[in-house]
């Protein structure tokens, strides 16, 4: 929540000098699009960080490498682009990889595991949506409004849902600063990191594709399941490593 809300401050900031507005040809469905888009984005913000409750961060970004398949999938039936049979083929391993990973977690965890899925899911259809909307003229939308519209409705969606799963959170952030000011430095460096990673996903997809910005996000999964393990020491097995492997490298394959 404290990323989008540092966004909608830092974008508004940046963009205040922009004049384009919402399509006025018909503004009210592009709205309700951006706010399809806003709801998505926040169903997997929340879902990831409901799945790392019990599930390590290494096996959630393995999760995370099967985004590639949703992506063409959801691509498939929103826009009815097909990719090439060598694409769908080196899908089937992706997934294969997150099956074979998934029984090798000692962290293993149903009920997390299926939040896991549902937040990739939800990101790959975020790519998706956010695709459509950059790559239409009729639109008139850019990567910078694009975030700045999707920002308050996200802050929206997502002040509830704090209020909801953690009904004390601003005493326990409040306690937490006051105990070590490293805190709301933390929380700023993540809000403006939010800030930028958004945009830059906006930017790439709208230049190359949906596909491709998930295919280049594997190789972030990489870095993070390393820093993960080094970092939290979180048990790992060989089964586990194994399928993790195969999804990352049959990801890259894809591009």
């Amino acid at each position: 929540m404290s990323g989008s809300v540092f966004t909608v401050g830092l974008i508004a900031a940046c963009n205040r000098m922009v004049e384009d507005s919402l399509d006025a040809s018909n503004p009210i469905a592009q709205f309700m699009k951006i706010a399809a888009l806003s709801v998505i984005f926040c169903t997997s913000v929340v879902s990831d960080n409901i799945s790392l409750r019990f599930l390590p961060v290494s096996f959630n970004q393995a999760v995370g490498a099967t985004t590639p398949f949703f992506n063409a999938v959801f691509a498939y039936f929103l826009t009815l682009r097909r990719e090439a049979w060598l694409v769908y083929g080196a899908l089937i391993p992706v997934v294969t990889g997150v099956m074979i990973a998934s029984g090798g977690e000692p962290s293993f965890h149903l009920y997390d595991f299926a939040m896991c899925i549902m937040a990739t899911a939800a990101w790959a259809l975020k790519s998706v949506v956010q695709g459509i909307l950059l790559s239409s003229e009729g639109e008139k939308l850019n990567s910078m409004n694009l975030l700045l519209y999707m920002a308050p409705i996200a802050v929206v969606v997502l002040v509830p849902a704090t209020l909801l799963l953690e009904p004390n959170v601003a005493g326990i952030t409040v306690a937490l600063a006051r105990k070590d000011v490293l805190m709301l430095l933390l929380l700023f460096v993540n809000s403006t990191m939010a800030c930028f990673v958004n945009l830059t996903n906006f930017l790439v997809t709208k230049h190359t594709s949906a596909l491709t910005l998930q295919v280049l996000g594997n190789a972030n999964g990489a870095v993070a399941v390393v820093v993960s393990i080094l970092l939290f020491r979180n048990p790992v097995s060989v089964v586990g490593m194994v399928g993790y492997s195969l999804t990352v490298f049959c990801g890259f394959s894809l591009q």
